[in-house]
């Protein structure tokens, strides 16, 4: 069977806020884009990780929640048209010559690509499981490692393991719907911001969580899923009995096949110049969590001008031919035709 070849001016590698932005910064510019996820809806880490945590330096957004940005940057690149490949992980990056690449994914399609834009966040990220025999059988189910639905878990009996922000936010947002709250942490020492963490303890004082301070030894289980979690409290066994366990034990950053690709890697980033953010290796951009330079800071809003400033790198690239001209979508009527603007709007 004859491979599926599709042929574009640019591939982004990553669906998550900032390579949403980068084909909004391309197609104002007149590059269309393919973009391809490993996951099987688009957003990245605002999807998978705190669609309903609040963001606050989004710049005119007071606040706004993960959720409520991508669904804001997929209503901006509409007029763009891009082609989303969702649930596919790239294996193979090839320089086909100077002025293409091949990309092919583990679903067997392949892309002839002008650019690529690797958008990958921190790469390919997986929670930190827990690690008892048997308790994989319960995610999804009576263990979980995100939150897709707050309203499941009311009149629960909860255990939250972790002490860093996103299990603290999850006991201080649930424990006042749920049967009983148990936060579990190895220490007496919270990750997670001061502020968050005085929330809890006043819920504690009010009765509405138990704090513990000790390591997870163990889980017992029935017909209907995990019904207790042991923790080591000082050297004595204690038996927490429970509906769920909310495990945040943090992410596990892999760039995966990206570290075979002779990039210049950085530890866990890839090394990009200031100017174009392009990386070793001519026509291949990292924007976003994934890259690094020096003065770097990890912030959606960095990404963002990132993406603009390796799009005009792009455009160049792609037709070196033309001179790359800065224009504004206030007033230019070349934006506002490719923004799908009229004088009626």
């Amino acid at each position: 069977m004859s491979r599926n070849v599709i042929e574009t001016d640019a591939l982004i590698i990553g669906a998550g806020p900032v390579g949403l932005f980068q084909v909004f910064e391309l197609g104002l510019l007149g590059v269309t884009a393919h973009v391809l996820d490993t996951m099987r809806v688009a957003g990245g880490q605002c999807a998978e990780l705190y669609p309903d945590k609040p963001i606050y330096d989004i710049p005119g957004i007071p606040v706004c929640s993960g959720e409520e940005l991508i669904e804001n940057l997929m209503v901006q690149i509409e007029p763009f048209n891009p082609v989303f490949h969702l649930g596919e992980e790239v294996t193979e990056v090839e320089a086909i010559d100077d002025d293409w690449f091949k990309v092919v994914t583990d679903s067997d399609t392949e892309f002839r690509t002008r650019t690529v834009f690797i958008a990958g966040g921190v790469g390919s990220f997986q929670p930190r499981r827990l690690r008892f025999e048997g308790i994989e059988e319960h995610e999804e189910k009576s263990l979980h490692y995100k939150v897709r639905n707050p309203g499941n878990f009311e009149g629960k009996r909860i255990v939250v393991l972790g002490g860093g922000d996103s299990a603290l936010d999850w006991v201080v947002e649930l424990a006042p719907k749920s049967n009983s709250m148990t936060s579990i942490h190895r220490r007496p020492d919270y990750r997670g911001a001061q502020a968050t963490v005085d929330k809890m303890m006043a819920l504690a004082n009010d009765g509405k969580v138990d704090p513990i301070i000790g390591k997870v030894s163990g889980y017992e289980s029935g017909d209907d899923g995990i019904t207790a979690i042991k923790v080591d409290v000082d050297g004595e066994e204690r038996v927490v009995p429970c509906d769920t366990v909310l495990a945040f034990y943090g992410l596990a950053p892999k760039l995966g096949p990206i570290a075979e690709w002779g990039l210049d890697i950085n530890r866990k980033t890839i090394n990009v110049d200031t100017e174009k953010f392009e990386t070793s290796t001519p026509g291949i951009y990292a924007v976003g969590d994934i890259n690094y330079y020096p003065g770097k800071k990890k912030l959606i809003l960095s990404g963002f001008h990132e993406a603009a400033l390796a799009a005009f790198a792009a455009k160049e690239r792609i037709e070196p031919e033309k001179k790359v001209r800065l224009q504004y979508t206030t007033t230019s009527p070349l934006m506002h035709e490719r923004l799908g603007i009229t004088e009626d709007d």
